[in-house]
């Protein structure tokens, strides 16, 4: 049986983690059997990073690569997709995951009231004597990457501008159809909905939870993945 190896479930997500659940979609999509085991520390994982499939020949880390190897297997996600609807779709996870997902980062690790709920969720093995300075001192290596790679360095309101556009071309495939491609969940959903998720479930009232939960287009949307992918 294949095993994803994930961050735990928090905040009411199968993971903290969008991109353990982007795993864990593909899996359910696939027809494989699988299970999940939850690590804390992936310092010892390839890349140092979580999501990862444990195969019958090797641990495969990345969720693109978990993509890859879960098609060389027969999985389609994008069955029935024209080539110019494929390439709209590699967009749309690319504005996912490489945009949206730094502004969740940046909402959740840099933000004074959500930190303490973070802390006390993740390094929950770290003794509790130590616990606040080094999970301070991490905090401070994710926002020095926040920096480099620059959404820290904008204003919250130009933040919110450039999230507010990439929800709004999010929208506009929402308008035509229940999926962004269509009728059911193809490779997109399964990235675009657990950023959004993520960016209602963090824990603590900010500017982009109460964004994403007063949209009832984005919101529904969320929902309906969730029921119609579901995850054990």
């Amino acid at each position: 049986m294949l095993t994803l190896l994930t961050f735990p479930s928090a905040f009411g997500q199968f993971s903290a983690s969008p991109f353990c659940v982007k795993a864990a979609y593909m899996l359910q999509l696939s027809g494989q059997p699988w299970q999940r085991s939850d690590l804390l520390d992936p310092r010892k994982m390839p890349h140092r990073k979580l999501p990862v499939l444990r195969t019958p020949e090797r641990l495969m880390p990345d969720s693109d690569a978990i993509r890859d190897w879960l098609e060389a297997q027969g999985a389609e996600f994008d069955a029935g997709l024209s080539d110019v609807q494929k390439g709209q779709s590699r967009a749309l996870i690319r504005m996912a995951e490489d945009h949206l997902y730094f502004h969740i980062v940046m909402d959740r690790w840099g933000n004074d009231a959500v930190w303490p709920v973070l802390r006390d969720t993740f390094f929950t093995t770290i003794p509790a004597l130590i616990r606040k300075p080094v999970s301070n001192s991490i905090r401070k290596s994710v926002l020095k990457g926040l920096d480099m790679q620059g959404v820290s360095r904008f204003s919250e309101t130009v933040r919110l501008d450039r999230v507010e556009r990439d929800l709004q071309a999010i929208s506009a495939f929402l308008w035509q159809s229940p999926f962004l491609m269509g009728e059911t969940p193809t490779s997109a959903d399964l990235s675009v909905g657990p950023m959004l998720a993520a960016m209602r479930a963090t824990p603590a009232e900010t500017p982009l939870t109460r964004r994403i939960e007063d949209d009832k287009m984005l919101c529904d949307y969320i929902d309906r993945i969730e029921q119609t992918i579901r995850l054990p």
